[in-house]
């Protein structure tokens, strides 16, 4: 039996949701799931449609960025994968060019906390890295655009754990988690919140960011040790 077979399913099920949940158009995006102990994941083909898709279509690479399995070639955004996966213990990332995630990315502009949506799943404003300079993007692009998500939570002193998404200036965003399915349930839920942040600020330009002691009600009853949202 292949080794790698549980991957290419985990990643090939965890793409086909993007077109359905609307968050990519064509060959737009790509997710990929991790297997820790083999160090190696599964990520979308580069370039081919979702309804041509198949799980063998999957390309298995190391945490190097190097393809260890696989006829196609991997996504082009493999190594920006490859550099997150080989600096933090997750399972799963997702990239697309969502509509109005992408929009917040365009405009280089933070996702401000306005409501308790946002804070059901992250405290903070949803970061936006700092465009990339000139001689990253010269150099090895989709190798510096994983620095770039790397540096940006760093320089903020945030936790990857805890802030499971960003957008990445001028580009569109990212997500992941610790597994490949949730990965894609945080670009859903990006995507719904930067929809709702936009139409917040054309409904009210002078729209406040929640209080502490909301954003904090509103977390920890998802996400807290005293935790009793859901069952």
């Amino acid at each position: 039996m292949d080794k790698y077979q549980h991957i290419r399913e985990a990643a090939f099920d965890a793409n086909m949701e993007l077109p359905k949940l609307q968050l990519v158009i064509f060959t737009f995006g790509n997710v990929s799931a991790a297997d820790r102990e083999l160090g190696v994941f599964a990520i979308k083909p580069s370039g081919v449609p979702y309804l041509e898709l198949t799980p063998d279509k999957m390309v298995i690479v190391d945490f190097d960025g190097n393809i260890v399995d696989g006829v196609l070639r991997p996504s082009s955004d493999t190594k920006t994968h490859a550099v997150l996966y080989k600096h933090w213990d997750i399972g799963g990332i997702c990239h697309t060019h969502s509509t109005y995630a992408t929009s917040w990315a365009q405009a280089q502009c933070d996702i401000p906390i306005y409501g308790t949506t946002h804070a059901d799943h992250l405290t903070v404003d949803v970061p936006c890295a700092k465009p990339m300079d000139d001689d990253a993007i010269k150099g090895n692009y989709e190798y510096e655009t994983g620095f770039q998500i790397l540096n940006c939570l760093q320089e903020r002193n945030l936790d990857y754990k805890e802030v499971e998404m960003i957008l990445v200036g001028n580009h569109a965003p990212f997500t992941w988690g610790k597994t490949p399915d949730k990965a894609v349930y945080n670009s859903a839920v990006l995507e719904s919140i930067a929809q709702m942040a936009f139409l917040t600020g054309q409904i009210n330009p002078e729209s406040k960011t929640l209080k502490e002691s909301l954003i904090k009600k509103h977390f920890e009853r998802k996400h807290g040790p005293g935790s009793y949202y859901g069952q």
